[in-house]
């Protein structure tokens, strides 16, 4: 049974709703549950839920929306009263250290007249307006929000670039700005390599290995997914290039993207061709002849790019980056051959549950070059789309950042409930053969991740000890979760960490077409 209550004009921030929400999902005899205000995408999202009621149509973004779904109707009243109890909570919370907090952008600026960068995070309806706010006041912009029209992004972008500021996103989630991680970003060491990212995951891996091998950077600038689409034409990804090619500190510049618009590519190849500066370049599911320009490496994976940024920087041959990786390939073979002699016949199929979107595309494509059969919730084809995301067939890739799986949730980056009971659905598919996933580490992410998550990935071997478990640990030792740890504990409980995302993609892929 699903039930609703709804508080008309009573508005709460989204991150007080995903706390509220998070902790409602948890009470007892609750199935599922949502905490969101009205909004037509927030309606949208519950209809692919499987959560919404048609009396919601009479509500709007001023009105709270709780929806429950239980098997237990008599408990409906102890549930929404409990969760009134957790909204006038939240609403009520004081400060502890009794500092102020300004209400306003304003305010904010009164505090800290010297601040060059705003970070807004509110509902995409708004965010807009506060983001053209901020940029007429000469602040440097990270849009955190979804959710923004195209028209305004456009009118955003065109202001900065008017203004030589930089307006990042909307739905930016990742930066580091001299030296400052912003968002879901990692801790990296400071050094020569710059980055322009239109994806965070994306940004967040290559960042992290990077600084892993001993190197640093000095900017990692993220633009937002639409930036270099054919609308916005690349806008604030060009003027990004621009910052890094003019900038002391870095030596080496990094691309990443998802594949451009070819009108932006024109635009970014024509760019490239001016530069001095060497240039690695991650357009995922391209090839190496999408740009003309002699000083561009094209690297195939997130890992690659980030080595040859590496080498560049150390004066290293790039076919050292080639050499190394070759090598690590042939000595995957006594890993795959144990793990497929521990395979049970009936066994077939890779289950890949990622929190992060890029990542998840990436193993796609990996997969892809041998398996023509994997059907994930990212797929740019029809054919291979998931017509139920809550359920895998045959070889299946999730990523559970997206809408169908976040309403009313942390992202799973923070919250790991949902991943965990996908874990046990698949544990419990007699056909599933690997489950490969990542566990993404930083600032913004899960403080206690073994701590949440390491109890089910053992219920897993419980339920079924012959089906391997393959990740990689997106962060760095810096990182408050101090990523190596992380791997000794995952190592020591039988899961198979490797070095990446596209290495554990890869021995997935090679474990699969020997059985």
């Amino acid at each position: 049974m699903i039930k609703s209550l709804v508080k008309k004009g009573e508005y709460f921030d989204s991150v007080s709703l995903m706390i509220v929400g998070q902790d409602v999902t948890k009470m007892e005899y609750v199935q599922d549950a949502t905490v969101i205000m009205a909004t037509q995408e927030n309606k949208s999202i519950l209809r692919t839920a499987g959560l919404y009621k048609k009396e919601f149509e009479q509500y709007n973004d001023t009105d709270l929306l709780i929806v429950v779904k239980s098997d237990f109707e008599d408990k409906f009243e102890e549930i929404f009263e409990n969760v009134n109890n957790l909204l006038n909570k939240i609403r009520n919370k004081k400060d502890k250290q009794g500092s102020y907090r300004p209400k306003s952008l304003e305010g904010a600026l009164q505090e800290q007249p010297d601040s060059n960068l705003a970070l807004i995070s509110i509902a995409g309806r708004y965010a807009g307006q506060e983001a053209m706010k901020a940029l007429k006041k000469g602040l440097n912009v990270m849009l955190f929000s979804d959710n923004v029209s195209l028209e305004t992004e456009i009118e955003l972008k065109k202001y900065a670039i008017k203004n030589d500021l930089l307006m990042m996103g909307p739905d930016c989630g990742t930066a580091i700005i001299n030296g400052v991680s912003l968002a879901f970003s990692n801790i990296v060491n400071k050094g020569h390599i710059g980055i322009v990212a239109a994806s965070g995951t994306g940004l967040q891996e290559v960042s992290s290995i990077i600084s892993e091998e001993g190197f640093g950077i000095s900017q990692a600038i993220g633009t937002g997914g639409r930036d270099i689409k054919e609308e916005v034409e690349g806008m604030m990804f060009l003027k990004s290039m621009e910052i890094l090619q003019d900038d002391e500190e870095t030596k080496v510049i990094v691309l990443i993207a998802k594949p451009p618009h070819p009108s932006v590519v024109n635009k970014i190849d024509s760019k490239l061709k001016n530069f001095k500066k060497p240039v690695v370049t991650i357009f995922l599911g391209t090839d190496e002849k999408l740009f003309n320009s002699d000083n561009i490496i094209v690297a195939s994976t997130l890992e690659e790019a980030a080595l040859y940024a590496c080498a560049l920087s150390n004066d290293t041959e790039i076919i050292e980056v080639t050499k190394f990786l070759n090598e690590r390939r042939d000595n995957f073979q006594k890993i795959i051959d144990q793990k497929v002699s521990e395979m049970d016949s009936q066994r077939k199929y890779i289950r890949g549950l990622f929190s992060g979107g890029t990542l998840c595309d990436e193993a796609l494509i990996i997969l892809g070059k041998s398996i023509s059969n994997i059907f994930s919730n990212r797929s740019s084809s029809e054919k291979s789309t998931l017509t139920d995301p809550w359920f895998s067939k045959e070889h299946t890739l999730v990523d559970l950042g997206e809408d169908e799986f976040t309403v009313g949730r942390l992202h799973p980056m923070m919250d790991y409930e949902l991943r965990n009971k996908r874990f046990i659905q698949e544990a419990k598919d007699l056909e599933t053969a690997v489950i490969l996933f990542d566990l993404v580490l930083g600032l913004g992410a899960n403080q206690k991740p073994l701590k949440d998550l390491l109890p089910t990935l053992n219920k897993v071997k419980t339920i079924a000890p012959e089906i391997s478990l393959i990740c990689s640990v997106t962060g760095t030792a810096k990182d408050p979760q101090k990523r190596a740890d992380i791997i000794q504990v995952l190592e020591n409980n039988d899961i198979l960490v490797m070095p990446s995302n596209a290495s554990a993609a890869e021995i997935a892929n090679l474990i699969i077409n020997k059985i």
